[in-house]
């Protein structure tokens, strides 16, 4: 049995939240240098659990459209204006 895309899965809350800012970045609502909305906000606006906001995080930092500080949050790499941004 293939573990492909199956249409009857649902999506993880994590990867629908990366789509979403992944739109937000590629489309330049979010420039380059500059933080994604905290984690607080995406949690309480978003509906996800703080868990799944690290992971969409992680997921954006893996295709190298956001890069993170600690202690200050994810911001968009500038990469993103190489895949359609900005």
């Amino acid at each position: 049995m293939s573990v492909t895309n199956d249409p009857q899965k649902p999506v993880p809350a994590y990867r629908r939240l990366a789509a979403m800012l992944r739109e937000e970045i590629v489309r330049g609502r979010i420039e380059p240098d500059r933080p994604l909305p905290p984690e607080e906000r995406l949690v309480r606006e978003q509906g996800v659990a703080p868990e799944d906001v690290r992971r969409a995080v992680e997921v954006l930092s893996g295709e190298g459209l956001v890069y993170t500080i600690e202690g200050r949050g994810a911001y968009v790499s500038t990469r993103a204006e190489e895949t359609g941004g900005g």
